[in-house]
């Protein structure tokens, strides 16, 4: 009898596994429109997701990673987030995959607080010079590489009386991201040349992404480089630099989802 009872409880158990698990089918953007979609606080693509998919259930977390790590388990059916961080997760988890669809497409800029017309101009005339002086070429080919092997630059002497403090979020590779001990990317890079152009000495403040702005707004930091897309609503607190980079929104998704 006791027998029976177990085999019974197991047959109870798997049936009812059976009938939780569900097939989840994105092959195209309008597959997201009922699914839970993660994505990072305070980014564009929650934005997007918000504006675009009111009947999908959006879970918002501090990083694009705690974001996968929840795909990965199955909380969460898809993450829209920026193209290369993406790529960047995708490379470490062989169980996510990004699948090949047109979302927005956006430029990420360096933000000042507003009326900071000096150090705004300071920061447009680094990224002219850095354009034309092939230094920001070489940015591109440390952090962005055809091989994928990334080269961080040696950091750049800086000297000055006085101090700007960059503000990021270090969870966005290849922009800004940790790496030892140490805060590292393509922004981190930059934000030393804005600094040395601008005479000044360089302190990194790391901070969750949807605090960047309140910080750039109180004066806890000086200036915002962190992936930041220009958008009208972020232009209402903030002034942005000259577009420094260019990209999109991607849809990541497990392996296993039916696609």
């Amino acid at each position: 009898m006791k027998k029976l009872f177990t085999l019974f409880l197991a047959f109870f158990c798997l049936i009812a596994f059976s009938c939780q698990k569900t097939t989840v089918t994105i092959n195209k953007v309008e597959d997201l429109s009922n699914k839970k979609i993660g994505v990072q606080s305070g980014t564009t693509g929650e934005t997007y997701v918000q504006e675009n998919f009111p009947k999908a259930k959006i879970s918002s977390f501090k990083t694009g990673m705690d974001a996968a790590l929840d795909l990965k388990n199955g909380a969460i059916d898809a993450v829209i987030l920026d193209e290369l961080p993406a790529k960047e997760i995708v490379s470490k988890n062989p169980a996510l995959t990004i699948i090949d669809v047109d979302l927005t497409t956006e430029a990420y800029a360096i933000a000042v607080k507003k009326d900071n017309t000096e150090l705004l101009n300071s920061i447009n005339a680094t990224i002219a010079t850095m354009r034309t002086n092939g230094d920001y070429e070489k940015l591109v080919n440390s952090f962005m590489p055809i091989d994928g092997k990334i080269i961080v630059p040696q950091s750049l002497e800086l000297s000055g009386e006085k101090t700007i403090r960059l503000g990021t979020n270090a969870a966005f590779p290849p922009f800004e991201y940790v790496d030892g001990k140490n805060i590292v990317g393509f922004d981190i890079t930059m934000g030393q040349y804005i600094a040395k152009d601008f005479a000044t000495k360089l302190e990194i403040v790391d901070m969750a992404f949807d605090s960047l702005i309140p910080a750039l707004a109180s004066g806890t930091i000086d200036f915002i480089a962190a992936g930041m897309s220009v958008t009208e609503e972020r232009k209402k607190n903030v002034d942005f630099s000259d577009p420094y980079y260019e990209s999109k929104q991607v849809i990541i998704i497990r392996n296993d989802t039916t696609k």
